[in-house]
């Protein structure tokens, strides 16, 4: 975590067939790495350039995909390479994102049942629950202190994808604070909707009943994935996080879970955000009050 944003680049760029050109900033996850990627995107977007018909940046890459009959190969490369140069030079270097609240019922019944039926055979501890699982495995007291861990700091929305609306998260925090639960040995065949999963040190939420291998800590009251855009916060996209973003989770009961859910049905649910800006040398500096600050930001 002690990657410097400034710090000379060795990026490698790679060809898929003629319409995408693949920039990996880093073999690894690392904050750092992430706002790179996130910077070049946003750069690259904000641009406009004719030719580039989609950006997709992941943990530590992004893919490019473009039309080589209206952008030449070469210029693309050349305008890439000369964006990622650009980052270099800017010290302190933040990107415009937002903070979102999300409300969260932990130690829910529902993704206790289904971790019930995938134990044996599935889990590396089929007598407790994943909570308890995850508790033990980060040497902590109880699932009650892992929840607490779990909501104290911020994480960051490092990619979206593998199903649509799908965010894997990125705690910040550093990295010996980093909460790190392995995935089941063997995925399950049903994961509820909205469920708060983790693998490894990524979070993720499941916009979508399905398929799953991640530990399952309680479910997001509201949807992030609205198909239908019914609800106000989707007038724009199906999709409720981008890179980048900034999540607070919040715990909650059974009965504000209820209450969210009947606003949601009505059409009145409104997801409570801020408008952020976030730098990886501010945070290196001081993650404390770096991450107090973001978090505050939804109570101004």
């Amino acid at each position: 975590m002690n990657q410097s944003i400034n710090a000379p680049t060795s990026s490698r760029y790679t060809w898929g067939g003629d319409e995408f050109l693949f920039v990996e900033v880093g073999e690894a996850m690392s904050l750092a790495a992430n706002f790179t990627v996130m910077a070049i995107a946003q750069e690259l977007a904000s641009r406009a350039t004719e030719g580039i018909i989609d950006i997709c940046p992941a943990n530590a890459s992004l893919l490019v995909r473009f039309d080589p009959d209206r952008l030449a190969h070469t210029t693309l490369e050349a305008l890439v390479r000369e964006v990622e140069r650009g980052l270099d030079r800017r010290e302190g270097a933040a990107i415009p994102t937002r903070i979102i609240d999300v409300p969260v019922w932990y130690d829910d019944p529902f993704t206790a049942e289904v971790g019930a039926r995938f134990r044996e055979g599935y889990h590396q501890d089929p007598s407790g629950t994943d909570l308890d699982y995850a508790a033990a495995v980060n040497g902590l007291e109880d699932r009650a202190e892992f929840i607490r861990r779990h909501q104290a700091q911020p994480w960051i929305v490092s990619m979206v994808g593998f199903v649509a609306g799908l965010p894997f998260l990125y705690q910040l925090v550093e990295r010996e604070q980093q909460l790190v639960v392995p995935k089941y040995l063997s995925p399950r065949t049903d994961t509820p909707s909205r469920t708060i999963g983790h693998g490894g040190c990524f979070g993720a939420i499941y916009s979508v009943r399905g398929a799953g291998g991640y530990q399952m800590f309680g479910l997001v009251a509201p949807p992030i994935y609205d198909p239908e855009q019914r609800l106000a916060d989707f007038a724009e996209s199906s999709v409720l996080f981008r890179p980048g973003d900034i999540v607070r989770y919040r715990s909650i009961d059974r009965e504000e879970y209820d209450g969210i859910q009947a606003e949601v049905e009505a059409g009145t649910w409104r997801w409570h955000q801020a408008s952020v800006s976030f730098s990886v040398d501010e945070w290196q500096r001081d993650p404390e009050e770096a991450n107090r600050t973001l978090m505050e930001a939804l109570d101004a």
